[in-house]
């Protein structure tokens, strides 16, 4: 088995008054050389959006963009046609596809935005533009590990065009989970809130772990924890 750690306090940071973000990958003005992704895992950025701000309407093409909302609320406008407020426990799926453009602002006037932006590369190139979100409570997340991604949308998960599902989890104190692995595949592990071990070793909020040439993923938190992990062609 082969564990890499990538340590919160380690990550890609940029500061723009209305932005706070961390950057687990490469990304804009952040360049390492060592870390351009993870497989077909291409960004992790860990959002804080002040009230009343986002960004503003901008272009994407042939990349899989997942947000998921920790705290607050994004309000999201594309040029498919796509549109929706999505909160805590929400999850939206866009598609660049060919061409893309899209807003994504936090619409609340007292709250600051916390979200994770992840980007997947597709498993083809030009595919046609989409967007969709789905509703993920805290309850179907508790003490198991919740399929939201999927290349066949099954278990009721939003479709990302690549060989990759994404779950999430919320971890009671004492918990533990156990995902196979089979063969010849890795995993990610980005942990959201809370600690645990994750395959022994000791995480906490911010950190990512790669995992690879393992037969499974063990997750065992004495406190809590909430995460969500790729497992990765």
């Amino acid at each position: 088995m082969t564990l890499t750690l990538r340590p919160a306090a380690a990550r890609g940071h940029a500061e723009h008054g209305w932005l706070s973000s961390r950057h687990s990958f490469s990304f804009a003005d952040y360049f390492d050389p060592a870390h351009m992704g993870f497989r077909t895992l291409r960004v992790i950025n860990e959002d804080w959006v002040a009230p009343k701000t986002g960004f503003g309407t901008h272009p994407h093409r042939d990349m899989e963009i997942l947000t998921y909302v920790i705290a607050g609320a994004v309000a999201h406008k594309d040029s498919t046609g796509g549109e929706g407020v999505i909160r805590r426990g929400e999850v939206q799926v866009m598609s660049a596809g060919t061409g893309i453009r899209h807003s994504e602002m936090n619409p609340l006037p007292d709250e600051t935005l916390h979200l994770l932006q992840i980007w997947i590369l597709p498993e083809a190139q030009r595919l046609i533009p989409g967007y969709a979100q789905a509703l993920f409570d805290d309850e179907s997340k508790r003490d198991r590990l919740r399929l939201i991604a999927s290349r066949d949308g099954r278990d009721g998960s939003l479709v990302i065009h690549q060989d990759a599902s994404v779950y999430a989890s919320i971890l009671g104190s004492g918990r533990g989970l156990s995902h196979d692995l089979a063969e010849g595949r890795g995993a990610w592990v980005q942990v959201v809130a809370g600690a645990l071990a994750v395959n022994g070793q000791v995480v906490s909020a911010g950190d990512g772990v790669a995992i690879e040439n393992a037969a499974a993923v063990t997750l065992a938190s004495e406190n809590g924890a909430e995460i969500v992990l790729f497992d990765l062609g």
